[in-house]
């Protein structure tokens, strides 16, 4: 019998334009329903848009991030089953060395910090299995807080103090 897990996730575009459309700056976000194994797939998921994107913006940054474009993304998108909906909300994203905040509209929020060696240096994995971002660093860390509220996944959660694991990626189309 499998776990379970509930995954917020979150990108901000840096990228080149995405045909020919730019970017840059929006975020696109998911809150997903994992049942079992991470990477045996069949995910439902609820994925955000940022409200400040354009139609177009939308549609660009949704061609890349459910894979139709391909690349390495498209490998993660491989493991969605069902996307519950999109949405257009305020989102909020900072990572600065492990410690962040992400805000999704008024569905998910989290503040993480990470766990310091005794240099005090942030602690990171590096070629792990616990790091799904090839070459960056998996930050581990703690949830200070995170709650998400989405119906159409199921999750209800409160929670404080758990563990965490961030990362951050640059995707070029």
């Amino acid at each position: 019998m499998g776990g379970l897990a509930m995954l917020p996730s979150a990108g901000i575009s840096t990228a080149a334009p995405s045909r020919g459309i730019d970017v840059s700056g929006l975020t696109i976000a998911l809150s997903a329903h994992i049942p079992g194994n991470i990477l045996k797939g069949n995910w439902q998921v609820l994925v955000y848009v940022d409200d400040k994107a354009t139609q177009a913006q939308q549609d660009a940054l949704l061609s890349v991030f459910t894979g139709k474009l391909g690349g390495p993304i498209a490998d993660t998108a491989a493991l969605i089953g069902e996307v519950v909906g999109v949405e257009r909300v305020p989102i909020t994203f900072t990572v600065e060395q492990g410690k962040g905040t992400l805000i999704i509209g008024q569905t998910v929020r989290a503040e993480l910090a990470p766990f310091t060696g005794p240099t005090g240096e942030a602690t990171t994995l590096h070629e792990s299995v616990f790091s799904t971002i090839p070459g960056s660093p998996a930050y581990v860390s703690r949830a200070e807080n995170y709650s998400s509220k989405v119906p159409a996944l199921g999750h209800d959660l409160s929670l404080q103090n758990h563990n965490a694991i961030q990362g951050s990626f640059r995707f070029v189309v």
